[in-house]
């Protein structure tokens, strides 16, 4: 007998969230290794809210939902809101009952710049990396690093010199025309700018919609953009991330940063560290080796001598370090597709180090899936 095609609308619901979720689904065993590390992070969330007041929206729920914004490649923080409102996974993931109200998305993101005050992404990488579950799979000794580009949230146009006082207009759609070439200034949103004869500095210039970012290019060939530079520090038995930071692009920004992470981990003891040939300079390698750091650094032998010569190279284990190194792409990869980082939504250098340093954590956890 065929069923008809019927509208019951029902006054009451008495099947929760929890039960809609299948045993089997992935989030809940990422799920609760998050639960597990905001309760780490219970005293950090105490430090950063009064204790008289309106109540704000919860930073354990704030963090969940931004989690999923990377897992399910969520473009804003308005579409968030809207699958959070009619989506059942989403909201048994955040904490929030079939009938509990969705919050405005200026609300949203006006709590989330508190969590950005607390170095709230950093302690919840930290607090992940910290997980019985996940020590057990770190590798103590070898470890693998690198750099990228993240495209600042800023147009070339509003890349103007440092001196130019004459910038009326809507932040970096107004072009201004002063430069060498001496064209009047146009006006107007989006409006046309002459670059030609304008030598372009990041000592002399800078975008007047993100100061942080730098006028920079990868490699010969490739265009120059405004852009910062992220770096990952990664563990080489499973290729989690163990640091993540943000820095200006430059050209020594890669070295320094490797340094800056190396010096903040736990343990005196050698290790080794894979990278490529950009950081195959003599006095990086000296660094490290200075450290206690076994530098298993590729070598460039492009019309230059090699820091790194047959001391390191005769080691079989400088071959399975070069060819495990490469699987630090693979974050890279993942924050810029599903993670919403080719470019980034938010200006300055700490907004958009706290959003990669989160995206990082949230490789992590998708990471631990398949490790299991």
């Amino acid at each position: 007998m065929r069923g008809g095609d019927h509208r019951s609308e029902g006054l009451f619901s008495y099947v929760s969230c929890e039960a809609r979720v299948p045993a089997d689904h992935p989030l809940r065993a990422i799920r609760a290794i998050v639960d597990e590390a905001l309760e780490v992070m219970s005293g950090d969330f105490d430090a950063m809210y009064s204790r008289i007041g309106r109540p704000s929206i919860p930073p354990e729920k704030l963090l969940r939902a931004l989690l999923l914004q990377a897992f399910y490649t969520i473009r804003s923080e308005r579409q968030l809101m809207e699958q959070m409102d009619y989506n059942l996974l989403f909201r048994w993931f955040v904490g929030l009952t079939m009938d509990a109200p969705i919050w405005d998305v200026t609300v949203f993101t006006k709590n989330r710049e508190r969590l950005l005050g607390g170095d709230i992404a950093a302690k919840f990488l930290s607090a992940i990396v910290g997980h019985s579950r996940v020590q057990a799979l770190l590798s103590d000794d070898h470890f693998s690093v690198d750099g990228t580009l993240i495209e600042a949230w800023a147009s070339i146009k509003s890349f103007r010199p440092k001196d130019d006082t004459a910038s009326d207009g809507d932040d970096d759609d107004s072009a201004s025309g002063t430069g060498q070439n001496g064209n009047a200034k146009a006006k107007g949103r989006n409006a046309e700018r002459d670059f030609h004869g304008e030598k372009w500095s990041n000592l002399t210039h800078a975008s007047t919609t993100d100061p942080d970012a730098r006028l920079f290019k990868k490699a010969r060939g490739q265009a120059a953009k405004l852009c910062h530079m992220a770096h990952v520090l990664m563990e080489n038995r499973h290729g989690l991330v163990v640091d993540a930071t943000l820095t200006h692009a430059t050209g020594t920004a890669e070295r320094e940063a490797a340094l800056t992470m190396l010096s903040r981990r736990k343990g005196r003891h050698r290790i080794t560290l894979a990278a490529d040939k950009a950081y195959d300079t003599v006095h990086f390698v000296a660094a490290l080796r200075e450290i206690g750091v076994t530098p298993h650094v590729a070598q460039n032998v492009n019309g230059r001598r090699s820091a790194i010569d047959g001391r390191t190279t005769r080691h079989p284990g400088y071959a399975v370090s070069q060819r495990i190194r490469k699987r630090i792409e693979e974050v890279f990869g993942w924050a810029k597709s599903s993670g919403n980082l080719r470019k980034t939504r938010h200006r300055g250098q700490a907004r958009v180090e706290w959003d990669f340093t989160l995206t990082a954590a949230t490789y992590n956890l998708i990471r631990l899936l398949m490790a299991a």
